[in-house]
């Protein structure tokens, strides 16, 4: 029988170590909200690949929708021959999407490539070149995505000179004492001191931080940085790659503030596990582009847009909004209690919209300290008695529950008090 030490020295005989994998288990089947390793071991999967699974793991549907799709085509390219599920998929994202007006969705295949697009689309419809982001944002591993993420290690460091013209705003990150009116400040500092809004092309924003650490951005917030963005022809993308499809209890997070953003990056949950991703905007700026400036080989599969269409009825015939909403407030409900016992190790901060929910691991209680070296321990606890975990954050102390939204009631208490045990087993080390 193969075994995980034995895939775990041909991995790393065969594979840069440059790809992380945060647990030693290698998958063999899943299934819902379950994941089986390569011994049988069984694990309850608390991250669903990293936001991807909000749907879960094979619903019977998606693989339905896929295998109708293989007896006919696999691949044509898009640009080459067209096919109905692209029209299809884009037709009914237009509809659902709060964007302003008519709106029109290109497909790709990564959310980094969703994100690059956005930025030239955005620079083509504006003729200007600067970009703003974020501090804890993450936008993809490619160069220009790495240039607009807001954390150093291990995304930024040893990659650089990174692109230019992008510059940066501080997170509202209250625990960490980051208001979102110093945020705000900062940006009128911002174009006081080093670039005029004149030059801006964009504004890209998470509503709510994925690997950045689940923190949300205030719908006040985000309204006034809207209401600069139209003052100065600024255009606005809702990065929603990790925070769409359901995850808040809304299709898209930036729906909670009531904004109509000018452009919305998705991917992870879009397709239910197949590679897709897109750029969802207002249809004059998203046909701004000559055509032929915009494609890729792979974008919009035919196989992942027959996955995104069985997603979107999943998430309408399942009620998978309502779900969320329900799920969010079990979990932190939970952890509420786990974060008052003085048995398990410290939690700080809980948080986040609908489901898509994370709390901190300190030092001491009462503190903002965060402890890193315990929070590993809690994920090596974790696995060890069969619950996948996965961390966050810029301090490497925030613990992200990505659970599949249709889990089981019974998967999804066994996990929690898979969760306590943990916490407790890791107080001493």
């Amino acid at each position: 029988m193969t075994t995980n030490a034995d895939l775990q020295k041909r991995r790393e005989a065969a594979v840069p170590r440059g790809v992380a994998t945060a647990h030693p288990v290698f998958a063999a089947k899943a299934e819902g909200a379950e994941i089986w390793d390569v011994e049988g071991k069984r694990y309850i999967d608390f991250v669903g690949g990293i936001g991807v699974q909000n749907t879960g793991h094979r619903h019977p549907a998606v693989v339905e929708a896929v295998k109708a799709q293989l007896d006919q085509a696999m691949h044509t390219a898009f640009q080459v021959n067209a096919y109905e599920s692209y029209i299809q998929l884009a037709e009914e994202l237009n509809a659902l999407a709060p964007v302003e007006g008519p709106a029109k969705t290109i497909f790709f295949t990564t959310g980094a490539e969703a994100v690059e697009n956005a930025i030239k689309i955005a620079r083509y419809a504006t003729r200007r070149s600067a970009v703003i982001s974020f501090t804890g944002g993450f936008h993809g591993r490619t160069l220009y995505a790495t240039g607009l993420t807001g954390k150093v290690v291990p995304y930024r460091a040893g990659f650089g000179p990174l692109p230019s013209d992008i510059y940066r705003l501080p997170f509202p990150m209250g625990s960490h004492g980051m208001t979102a009116e110093k945020s705000l400040e900062t940006l009128d500092w911002l174009f006081k001191t080093e670039v005029e809004p004149a030059r801006v092309a964009a504004l890209i924003i998470e509503p709510v931080q994925g690997e950045g650490g689940f923190y949300v951005a205030p719908p006040d917030f985000l309204r006034t940085l809207k209401n600069i963005c139209e003052r100065h022809g600024i255009l606005f993308i809702a990065d929603e790659i990790q925070s769409g499809f359901g995850r808040t209890g809304k299709l898209f997070a930036i729906e909670h503030s009531g904004l109509k953003p000018d452009f919305i990056t998705t991917a992870k949950s879009l397709a239910g596990g197949m590679p897709l991703s897109g750029v969802i905007g207002r249809a004059a700026l998203m046909d701004a582009p000559e055509p032929g400036g915009l494609g890729g080989t792979y974008a919009g599969n035919p196989l992942a847009c027959a996955a995104g269409l069985a997603v979107l009825k999943i998430i309408k015939e399942e009620k998978i909004l309502e779900k969320s909403t329900a799920l969010g407030e079990k979990l932190k409900g939970r952890l509420d209690e786990l974060s008052r016992r003085n048995d398990l190790l410290p939690i700080g901060e809980i948080r986040g919209l609908g489901s898509m929910v994370a709390f901190d691991i300190l030092k001491a209680r009462g503190t903002d300290e965060p402890d890193p070296d315990a929070t590993r321990r809690l994920m090596a606890a974790a696995r060890e008695r069969g619950l996948i975990l996965l961390t966050c954050g810029l301090y490497g102390n925030g613990v992200r529950i990505l659970v599949p939204i249709n889990a089981r009631a019974a998967i999804i208490d066994e996990g929690l008090k898979i969760l306590e045990d943990s916490l407790r087993a890791a107080v001493a080390g």
